[in-house]
């Protein structure tokens, strides 16, 4: 899923440790272009807040997972980005899906190679 807006707000980033090891974490808000505005807080983990450097007034293109969970009868939504994509640059890749390179102008469509497949 992916929301589009500008940074309005960045929230203190928050850290600790777990049975996991350290975490840390921090939330951004981000209000949505159009008619009625939605102000919608994400949050990044970990390298992904370095990677991200996001800044306030920024707009951006986030895409999100969504996950529930359940504790002591009550429910809770983690709204956690993925990647980000700034207005006006090419789509920025997420660290962990590398962008493939694509084969040079005049290159064969297929490669006559020894591969069997």
């Amino acid at each position: 899923m992916e929301i589009s807006g500008k940074i309005i707000e960045i929230l203190p980033e928050k850290s600790g440790a777990s049975a996991n090891g350290t975490w840390r974490k921090q939330e951004y808000v981000l209000e949505t272009d159009g008619q009625y505005p939605k102000k919608i807080c994400f949050m990044a983990w970990g390298d992904k807040i370095d990677q991200f450097e996001i800044r306030k007034d920024e707009s951006l293109t986030v895409s999100i997972d969504l996950e529930s969970r359940e504790y002591n009868g009550r429910w809770y939504t983690d709204v956690k980005a993925w990647k980000i994509s700034r207005a006006g640059a090419d789509n920025q890749q997420d660290a962990s899906y590398p962008a493939f390179e694509s084969a040079p102008s005049g290159a064969a469509s297929h490669l006559d190679d020894d591969i069997p497949f």
